[in-house]
């Protein structure tokens, strides 16, 4: 067993009095100083009870031991239990030193909420996946470019950042921070045989290791593993120039065919080896089929990456962790390709591959757009088979991709639908998620008008409840909503567990949307907008507004939920639903009844001023949308209900539904514009200037009214 070598805290204040009180307050805490998630953790610990008015004193009478004990009746070294040994003395005791790591966060979280050091109860957490990953991408070598992107720059390159979001990353128990561009080697290194390839000078380039560096050990620092992922085939444009090869490079062209020259993969191999070399706290590498692929059959494609990426693992002096995103259908010109043929010839090519287990097989759940259904209905690419799975593999597992191209302004957060989402798709082949974006950085605010009081300094922060609620259930499904109403509390007081209850229940919004609304790819929704590509099975006026047109006409990704054509097809025919099925009128009052419920529990808070009113003034963004919904809904049903039958009644009620619709877009737009300026969001790079604001589409939502006016039904759909 191991016996951990215990470090007495340091004095930190030693009281002149030792009078009863005094001596009540007054902690000791041990712990082993070489471990340094462990160090982290007590450190963190140290924070919260001085905060809370303790002292810590090697001679006080309070005792806390946090212990690394292998085994301890834990299920991995992440978990932890917290044992009173009596009223003075806790014990915390993690499986591992992350385990012990996160039963101190624990600790310090109840302090932090108010809790007496002798009133912590004794429990166990254990860790219920292994990957618990943030996907983060990089703004300077990003996959797509806009503002919204690119703004980012100088926030991303500050180490105090990187200090903030590793933080609230360890607290809400995630393990792994990816970080993707498309070609990050040279920001990381000088190709020993292509020193070209690197654009830096020699002071830049050391500037750049030592971020680099910083950044790593930070991160394991906290019992965090970090992985660089790239999409393929990619050079640096200095290379690309110096070579004339992969010329697509030097505009960072994502779709077409690849340059799969021998340059290219000596380049790639050698590179991929001496990042490795250089970066002993770089935990892995991560690749991706699909871009700058096209012409290629699946089989090329994988043979390429062993030809390269694994080749330049294998020849590195230490063993790294891999990440494969399994082989998916991309745009035109990819060269892509899903099917069970390529599934299973993929699934041969990894359990050949001789890397350190497990390998993290990654796809993407529900495509682009995870905050939908539970339900798996398709990944990028379409429909998935079990041949991954079945039989259960021996050296990889699979992670969910939970894409948010959905919820970038407005805050979020619906434990009960991520506790769904893991009974649903937790099976033991699935090591974790991946939780993050592609069109979204989480670091600067750019938001929020300036002259709004704010308490927080970068976006992540403002979206505080979706990284704990998705962190935290991913390490332990159990935790209750008491954990995350305990934190609203502490930040706002008395009328925090409303706020909670408000929150949840508009974040159903998004979620209610793209169930009912199939989309796919990045742009073909963005729920808080209500808005969807051009193009992409709807919007017939060009428009990226979801127009009540393109509601009627769409169709559902749950297959519980029944659109609009066919509910009215079967209330014509006089057929019964089936038990289960979700008709778009139940929808609408299940939107309403969480609406309205909202905006009453947050009616009347005294806000005005306080932390909390950015939050509620979401809330009730939320509450909006919802109505809003609700009445499209039923605008729709009574709409295309006219337009069947001729019954003049119908085209009324159509009317006034939608006309109440337009009531509750005034209502959100009345509540964002004092706090939300015109944002940029790529989504909208070729309409209304590239800005989004719930103000600009305000005609859009007039629009359906006239639409409904002017239908003289059955009219030709164009």
């Amino acid at each position: 067993m191991w016996k951990p070598f215990l470090f007495l805290a340091c004095v930190l204040f030693v009281p002149p009095a030792v009078s009863g009180e005094a001596l009540s307050t007054a902690v000791r805490i041990t712990f082993d100083v070489k471990l340094p998630p462990v160090a982290y953790g007590a450190g963190k610990l140290k924070a919260a009870l001085a905060t809370a008015a303790y002292t810590l004193d090697d001679n006080g009478t309070n005792i806390v031991r946090i212990e690394v004990e292998k085994g301890a009746g834990l299920t991995s070294e992440e978990s932890f239990r917290i044992v009173r040994a009596n009223k003075t003395t806790l014990i915390i005791r993690g499986a591992g030193p992350s385990g012990a790591m996160y039963g101190a966060l624990s600790v310090a979280e109840n302090i932090r909420n108010g809790t007496k050091l002798t009133d912590i109860a004794a429990r166990v957490e254990q860790a219920r996946f292994p990957f618990r990953a943030i996907k983060f991408n990089l703004p300077w070598m990003s996959y797509r470019k806009g503002e919204s992107l690119q703004v980012h720059q100088d926030t991303c390159r500050d180490l105090k950042f990187w200090e903030a979001f590793l933080d609230q990353m360890a607290d809400n128990r995630f393990n792994t921070l990816s970080l993707w561009g498309l070609h990050p080697f040279t920001h990381m290194i000088r190709p020993t045989n292509f020193p070209e390839a690197c654009g830096f000078n020699d002071e830049e380039l050391a500037d750049w290791q030592r971020f680099w560096k910083a950044l790593f050990r930070m991160a394991k620092d906290r019992g965090i593993e970090t992985y660089m992922v790239n999409w393929n085939i990619f050079v640096s444009p200095e290379f690309s120039k110096a070579h004339n090869v992969a010329t697509y490079s030097t505009d960072w062209s994502y779709i077409g065919e690849g340059d799969t020259s021998d340059l290219i993969k000596r380049y790639t191999r050698e590179v991929v080896t001496q990042v490795i070399d250089e970066y002993e706290d770089l935990a892995g590498l991560g690749i991706t089929h699909g871009e700058r692929m096209g012409g290629m059959t699946p089989e090329q494609r994988q043979q390429w990456f062993v030809d390269t990426f694994i080749a330049g693992m294998k020849a590195a002096k230490r063993p790294v962790k891999f990440i494969h995103r399994a082989p998916l259908s991309a745009d035109k010109g990819s060269g892509g390709s899903t099917g069970v043929s390529v599934e299973k010839m993929t699934r041969a090519s990894m359990e050949q591959l001789a890397l350190p287990q497990p390998i993290w097989v990654e796809m993407k759940f529900n495509w682009s757009h995870a905050l939908s259904s539970p339900h798996l209905v398709h990944v990028h690419g379409g429909a998935l088979s079990d041949t991954y799975w079945n039989p259960p593999p021996k050296n990889y597992r699979m992670v969910w991709m939970a894409r948010n191209e959905d919820v970038f302004c407005l805050r979020w957060g619906e434990p009960g639908f991520i506790r769904k989402h893991i009974e649903l798709n937790g099976q033991d082949y699935v090591g974790g998620y991946f939780v993050g974006s592609e069109c979204y950085i989480p670091a600067s605010d750019y938001f929020t008008k300036p002259d709004v009081p704010k308490d927080w300094q970068y976006a992540f922060q403002r979206q505080w409840f979706f990284y704990k609620a998705w962190g935290r259930l991913l390490y332990d499904p159990a935790t209750t909503d008491e954990v995350f109403k305990a934190d609203f509390v502490r930040r706002y007081g008395a009328d925090g567990e409303k706020i909670h209850a408000a929150m949840v229940l508009g974040s159903r919004m998004p979620l209610r949307l793209n169930s009912f609304y199939k989309a796919t790819w990045d742009f073909t929704s963005y729920a808080e907008g209500f808005l969807a590509a051009a193009g992409s099975g709807g919007a017939f006026d060009g428009s990226p507004f979801i127009s009540v047109d393109e509601l009627i006409d769409h169709a559902t990704l749950d297959p519980d939920y029944v659109s609009i054509k066919d509910f009215v097809e079967a209330r014509k025919a006089n057929r019964t639903l089936p038990v289960g099925k979700i008709s778009p009128l139940m929808l609408a009052d299940a939107l309403e009844r969480d609406g309205r419920e909202a905006l009453r529990l947050v009616d009347g808070l005294d806000i005005i001023g306080k932390p909390a009113f950015n939050e509620v003034t979401d809330c009730r963004a939320w509450a909006y949308l919802s109505l809003y919904f609700a009445d499209k809904l039923r605008g729709g049903v009574a709409l295309h209900s006219f337009r069947k039958s001729g019954v003049a009644e119908l085209q009324q009620e159509s009317l006034r539904y939608l006309e109440r619709a337009v009531g509750h877009w005034q209502a959100l737009i009345q509540v964002t514009e004092p706090v939300y300026r015109d944002m940029p969001l790529i989504h909208l790079e070729k309409h209304r200037d590239g800005r989004f604001h719930w103000s600009r589409f305000l005609s859009d939502v007039k629009r359906d009214v006239e639409t409904a006016k002017q239908d003289p039904g059955l009219r030709p759909k164009p």
